[in-house]
């Protein structure tokens, strides 16, 4: 079908007519029922979550745990409109490195909330006996009470506004989960099970002290209740998942004769490790390729570690070295040396590997993946809020082999990069995506060491006398190779 000729818009009404090869949801004139309220509906959430739940309903036998999209932001306004018009479909592609594509669609989201259009709805929604899990993407930098991150829910001018005013008008997605979980005791529903899918350290954990913060400053008794009676579950996701652009676009209208205004396209590797604490029940996600285990830590730093600290490592050089995407990046030996010397010296001994996992392959897995021309991923969203990513995904390796003995030399020049990336930015006026933009700015423009003593979770580092010398010497005269 020629798309440039007619396309109808992607809805329930053109699902019979598209062609064979794309995969259809089956599941969508039966009794599905919303299971799990997710805040964060992204491109990642699209094509990890959403696809699994899209997997069991298409299985069968799952019908009450169909997903509601909460969101909290002025600009998911879009969202709303897109999914509202597409009846809550939308593409997924995985799209291999020879060059095939593997399209289908998802419809696991049956309800989408915008809480600045309706918040009475969204605490409904919340406080419906039917919710059993409450999840969670909303980036690293998302969540209130981060040792990672160093936030703390008293320094968020949103979560003081929200509890100063008793949560009458939540606006964070902790504010909105203990607005919910307050009137939940109160009406002697059950709890939900708050479920984190972002990539954090010990993910639960830390939803779990930004709940019982915000928690604690409304109520205290709130807040014991809270800890003694809701789980918070870790989990570990991993699919690279790029930004969509026009081009996916055009592929659906060219391929198959839809207009999907929000597409998703991303790489055939998917993993979701789920700890298996969900008192008030949940979907059998094991049954269609979640792996569910007792501790879910050690693939959690694996993943962290290798994969989102690799990113990190290839981000700001990879810029530096005038690239736009991961795998164009990687095609220079240097370039991919470094980052493959970042994780096999640095993040590799760090590592409690699980029996039976093969560390090496994963790397080599690693690379293929990230060199995967079909997937184009930018540099640029790899090094966005990298304030808040290189706390998480590269301090604790740095710190975990200075406790060693060991100076981690491909940290330091890692580190050395983004503040050489940064230090250009504020040389050239150019805009950084950050939070703590301006602070980076400042803090790069000055010597190098003032780069780690600016930032709370860098200044330890500087303290580390053969770390600071390697760093120092890495920035001082940066150079790409």
């Amino acid at each position: 079908m020629n798309g440039a000729e007619h396309s109808d818009r992607l809805s329930r009404a053109v699902l019979a007519t598209l062609p064979d090869d794309i995969s259809t949801p089956s599941y969508l004139d039966g009794d599905v029922r919303v299971g799990i309220v997710h805040f964060g509906v992204g491109n990642f959430h699209r094509s990890h979550q959403a696809m699994y739940i899209d997997r069991l309903l298409q299985a069968g036998g799952a019908d009450d745990w169909a997903l509601c999209g909460i969101g909290l932001l002025e600009r998911d306004a879009r969202m709303r409109d897109v999914l509202a018009a597409q009846d809550g479909l939308y593409t997924l592609t995985l799209r291999h490195p020879d060059g095939t594509d593997e399209t289908g669609v998802i419809g696991s989201i049956r309800r989408f909330l915008h809480a600045p259009d309706d918040p009475d709805a969204v605490l409904r929604q919340l406080t419906d006996p039917s919710v059993r899990i409450v999840s969670l993407t909303i980036t690293e930098g998302g969540y209130v009470e981060d040792p990672w991150g160093g936030r703390i829910a008293t320094a968020d001018p949103l979560v003081m506004a929200e509890t100063a005013g008793d949560l009458a008008e939540p606006r964070t997605a902790f504010g909105w989960i203990v607005a919910a979980l307050r009137e939940r005791r109160h009406r002697g529903v059950a709890p939900f099970t708050v479920l984190s899918c972002d990539n954090v350290p010990g993910n639960g954990a830390v939803a779990r002290s930004s709940v019982e913060a915000v928690a604690r400053l409304v109520d205290a008794e709130l807040a014991d209740w809270v800890s003694s009676e809701v789980a918070f579950p870790s989990t570990m996701v991993d699919r690279i998942t790029p930004v969509t652009v026009e081009a996916d676009i055009e592929r659906i209208r060219e391929r198959f004769g839809i207009e999907d205004a929000w597409p998703v396209a991303t790489e055939p590797f998917e993993q979701w490790v789920i700890e298996d604490d969900f008192p008030a029940g949940r979907p059998d996600l094991g049954s269609v390729g979640a792996t569910m285990t007792s501790d879910v830590h050690a693939y959690e730093a694996i993943k962290i570690r290798l994969l989102n600290g690799g990113h990190q490592a290839i981000a700001y050089i990879g810029q530096l070295a005038g690239h736009e995407y991961v795998h164009e990046a990687l095609a220079e030996p240097g370039l991919a040396a470094f980052v493959r010397e970042f994780m096999e010296q640095d993040a590799v001994p760090t590592l409690v590997v699980p029996e039976g996992f093969d560390v090496s392959g994963y790397i080599d897995e690693l690379f293929r993946r990230f060199t995967n021309p079909a997937i184009a991923d930018t540099l640029a969203r790899l090094g966005t809020d990298a304030s808040n990513r290189i706390p998480a995904f590269v301090v604790p390796t740095i710190v975990d082999r200075l406790g060693a003995g060991v100076v981690p030399r491909a940290g330091a020049r890692l580190i050395a990069s983004w503040r050489e990336f940064t230090r250009r930015a504020a040389q050239s006026g150019a805009a950084i995506a950050d939070e703590s933009a301006a602070a980076l700015l400042a803090a790069a423009s000055g010597e190098p060491i003032e780069f780690l003593t600016a930032q709370p979770m860098l200044a330890p580092l500087a303290d580390d006398a053969g770390f600071a010398e390697a760093y120092v010497a890495a920035a001082a005269d940066f150079t790409i190779f």
